[in-house]
């Protein structure tokens, strides 16, 4: 079964190499132990030896435990730091040549913003589709147009990838988002600024399982 809490790590860019390594490691760590399994890695505006650095870091803490690494954008730099996968935006790399760079057992996440978009990448060899942004959000300085649920419904007919959804959820929204066919929830704001992420994590998780549970039984 696909995670149903997909923590987003988001790199500010007036942080240095040590500080935020120290601070994706220190979040990572504290979400694995709350039961977080999949955790991406994104830093914007990091040059490519900025974000090896703290991937390699991060992959070798968690390294124990049963979390996926995601890196964001960058195939190689997954690939090289023995992450566990890399996640695409439209304007990155086709997924098959990412996959090229990141063979399975790695994973290759793709980001859609609209049917066509959805339509292309579930022909695809791509593990897992993500679908947004269901709501506003600040974690994008030019974001693609809110889709709300109504865009995670039709996915949900058109595939039976792993659907991810993303974009201004929270803690109030998570249940309408999976209700909606969503198999899980990407995360940036409302886990990193929580004062609490690991307890903001753990109910996420409880928010998942009843609202999965309560589809299923429909």
């Amino acid at each position: 079964m696909f995670p149903a809490l997909y923590a987003v790590i988001d790199i500010a860019p007036n942080l240095t190499t040590e500080a935020a390594s120290y601070f994706a490691q220190d979040l990572a760590d504290e979400l694995a132990k709350a039961g977080v399994r999949i955790i991406q890695l994104r830093a914007k505006q990091a040059s490519a030896r900025f974000l090896f650095e703290i991937s390699s870091a991060l992959v070798h803490r968690l390294s124990g435990q049963p979390v996926r690494i995601i890196v964001n954008d960058r195939p190689d730099i997954a690939s090289i730091a023995n992450a566990a996968g890399v996640h695409l935006g439209q304007e990155d790399l086709p997924v098959e040549a990412a996959r090229a760079i990141c063979p399975t057992p790695q994973w290759v996440g793709i980001s859609t913003h609209n049917l066509e978009q959805l339509r292309l990448a579930k022909n695809t060899s791509a593990d897992y589709i993500a679908v947004g942004p269901i709501y506003p959000t600040a974690t994008k300085e030019n974001p693609d147009p809110v889709v709300g649920l109504d865009l995670i419904r039709a996915a949900r007919k058109l595939t039976r990838k792993p659907l991810v959804a993303i974009g201004g959820i929270t803690i109030k929204s998570a249940s309408e988002v999976f209700q909606a066919g969503a198999d899980s929830v990407a995360v940036i704001s409302d886990l990193q600024k929580a004062p609490d992420p690991a307890k903001r994590a753990r109910e996420y998780l409880a928010v998942a399982a009843e609202a999965i549970a309560a589809r299923s039984s429909a």
